[in-house]
């Protein structure tokens, strides 16, 4: 899982990942992609794990895409499905990591690194911001139809088609407003600071409810308005914390989450 380039420590309940090659604006290679579906993937679901933040190092650059060293080999049909799949593979896992997943973004966001931070459940950026897919006028691949439902779901069809079109990147202000993320701060210590108070407020809800939120989204996001939800709606009434939840009401004190 972590390497030199992807640095990985779990501080005060709170996972930090860091996307670490500040010289290439931390590039992905796919040893740090899958790297980090599996630091999600393995993610306990004990309490002792609150969040994950996921960040680049350097200041520049939170992610700027895919490193074309990936693209070297790639020239054939089944090449290119064979990079989706594994793209797609640590994806899901982000998605379903049993805890909340947080991207600290800082500076540009581009390319694969817009598809790493969108999987993450929230997403607090500086005023540097840079947001996008230059693709049409760079490398001239597309995106599959799973990370554009992923987009068109934050954004809207009508926006995602023109970044794409147009090559243009967001500012803050536009990225924010779209739903690209949810929160913008001034420099580098604000977003450590609120990243570290989302991570603690998150620890004192109920993972029931955010995990059964998180894999319901998911399921919404692939299946649409049909998709089957009734075991995570059961797991949640039928819980331990769940009478947990209505007691603590009722005497008017802290519930006391387990997860069960």
């Amino acid at each position: 899982m972590a390497t030199d380039e992807l640095l990985y420590e779990v501080r005060d309940g709170i996972g930090r990942a860091v996307l670490n090659r500040p010289q290439a604006r931390n590039a992905m290679t796919m040893a740090m992609y899958e790297g980090f579906g599996e630091i999600c993937a393995a993610a306990p679901a004990d309490g002792s794990l609150k969040a994950i933040v996921v960040e680049g190092a350097g200041g520049k650059a939170f992610a700027a895409g895919t490193d074309l060293a990936e693209f070297e080999d790639l020239r054939t049909n089944e090449d290119a499905w064979a990079y989706e799949r594994r793209i797609e593979k640590v994806l899901t896992a982000i998605e379903t990591c049993p805890v909340p997943t947080i991207a600290a973004i800082d500076g540009a966001c581009t390319g694969g690194g817009v598809v790493i931070a969108v999987v993450c459940d929230l997403r607090v950026a500086t005023r540097s911001l840079k947001f996008g897919f230059p693709i049409a006028r760079t490398l001239g691949n597309c995106l599959s139809a799973a990370n554009l439902a992923r987009l068109v779901t934050l954004g809207g069809a009508g926006l995602v088609r023109e970044m794409l079109f147009t090559a243009r990147l967001l500012n803050a202000e536009e990225t924010k407003a779209a739903g690209f993320v949810h929160e913008l701060v001034d420099d580098r210590p604000a977003l450590e600071a609120r990243v570290t108070a989302l991570a603690e407020l998150l620890a004192t809800h109920a993972p029931l409810t955010l995990r059964g939120t998180k894999e319901a989204l998911r399921r919404l996001r692939i299946e649409g308005p049909d998709a089957d939800t009734r075991d995570l709606v059961a797991r949640g009434y039928t819980s331990r914390d769940f009478r947990e939840g209505m007691a603590a009401f009722l005497e008017k004190r802290p519930p006391v989450w387990r997860g069960e």
